[in-house]
């Protein structure tokens, strides 16, 4: 099965199937739970089906639910049909449907509480405004209407009680990033509150992140020679690695690599970070910007970066829940925790929301190959170094610390390497 989700050109099957695999090898839903849906041009509408395993889900499994009551298929169709139903009765700027049991957001259910998107600095536009629905009856019309009762308020994303949750979209892709941000910015919560007490921005920070679009002029002409393009193959196969690794997630990541001289590639604004293909990768050339396409909203600070580190020949930008945690709280991420990750991070500084914003020094004046890595509150892990499968690796190497130091919360206090132990790693492994 083709692995990137093309909803223009696929079918809606293909569609179904593939994100529903995409789901299950996440961890995001299990062998029975779980439904999709997408409605065509015809009305018809294309449903992942009742008790077949999640996890091998073929395209030919797909039930069609038909717009004149008939069905067309080999299984039966999801339980969950009729509320899927009846939201695309009300909404028809909805076109696909996903509903799921992932742990974070099934843990703000049964606490029947909702996430607090501005955690994090896209959420929020992502997401938009999160409804609830009172529990009822599975499968039940009248779940079906307790949900849609919530859609027509606008909401595009709602927290079932005691259940889970459904989020729509324009097509299965803005569905997909819609339901993996959402469950993302419960993760962090959570991930947060195992190290400390998270902050959230207000909408006037989110604002100003959303208006971080470069504005850099366009190339008269583009030359691809070889070198170029193998560095954008590159590029897509870290990108498609790190979120198959939860190390980056459809709405947010980006990744650049040094070309020649200050000329770099960079991962597109806007973009599903699991569908990444190499033609979406943005050239910039003496300042100006590859012919109709609008690079990261930080291509300013990847320029100033190689601009003022010959060193530096690549940059990851991303969050991952467990660093997360550490951003949103502002808690000491403290990387002496095994002789690996102190040796290849050093000591990791938080810098404010907006560091990393046009003409900030900050971050360009902090990173170095002795300080490869930042933390911006509220909004990312920046990573730097030379190959990028190295800065790949050191992202994989925080992100490791930092998930041991949120298991560590539960046992006790963190133990850190001593200074004299941190001299004797500098001199051992640091040598100039």
């Amino acid at each position: 099965m083709n692995e990137i989700l093309n909803t223009k050109l696929m079918h809606p099957r293909e569609q179904v199937a593939l994100v529903m695999t995409r789901i299950y090898r996440r961890g995001l839903t299990t062998t029975s739970g779980g439904n999709i849906s997408v409605i065509d041009e015809n009305g018809d509408i294309w449903i992942s089906p009742s008790a077949v395993d999640k996890g091998s889900l073929k395209p030919e499994d797909i039930v069609c639910m038909k717009n004149d009551g008939t069905i067309e298929g080999v299984h039966k169709p999801s339980s969950e049909y009729p509320f899927h139903k009846a939201i695309y009765s009300i909404r028809p700027d909805i076109k696909a449907i996903i509903h799921a049991h992932p742990p974070a957001l099934v843990s703000f259910s049964i606490a029947r509480t909702i996430p607090n998107t501005n955690i994090l600095s896209q959420a929020r536009t992502v997401c938009g405004p999160i409804g609830y629905a009172e529990y009822e009856l599975p499968g039940s019309e009248a779940l079906g209407t307790k949900i849609a009762q919530e859609f027509t308020k606008g909401y595009k994303a709602v927290i079932m009680e005691n259940h889970g949750t459904v989020v729509g979209g324009t097509d299965l892709m803005d569905a997909f990033q819609r339901f993996e941000t959402l469950e993302f910015s419960a993760r962090t919560i959570l991930y947060g509150k195992s190290v400390g007490s998270p902050t959230y921005l207000q909408d006037s920070d989110v604002d100003a992140f959303e208006a971080q679009l470069p504005c850099l002029p366009e190339m008269e002409e583009v030359a691809y020679p070889s070198d170029e393009r193998e560095k954008r193959a590159e590029i897509c196969k870290i990108v498609h690695r790190a979120c198959t690794q939860g190390l980056m997630f459809s709405s947010y990541g980006t990744i650049s690599v040094r070309w020649r001289d200050n000329d770099f590639l960079i991962t597109p604004t806007d973009f599903s970070r699991w569908d990444l293909q190499a033609d979406e990768i943005v050239q910039i050339k003496d300042g100006k910007r590859e012919p109709g396409k609008v690079p990261s909203r930080t291509t300013y600070l990847h320029q100033e970066i190689y601009r003022k580190h010959p060193e530096i020949n690549s940059i990851i930008i991303t969050q991952s829940p467990y660093l997360m945690a550490f951003s949103v709280t502002g808690a000491s991420f403290n990387v002496r925790t095994i002789p690996e990750s102190w040796i290849f991070l050093q000591d990791v500084q938080s810098l404010e929301f907006g560091a990393q914003f046009m003409g900030r020094p900050d971050i360009p004046d902090l990173v170095c190959k002795s300080n490869p890595a930042v933390l911006i509150k509220n909004d990312c892990v920046l990573v730097t170094g030379n190959q990028l499968l190295q800065t790949f690796d050191y992202l994989e190497v925080a992100e490791f610390s930092a998930k041991s130091l949120v298991m560590c919360a539960s046992i006790g206090n963190m133990v850190p390497i001593s200074n004299e132990q941190v001299e004797e790693l500098r001199k051992a492994f640091l040598k100039e």
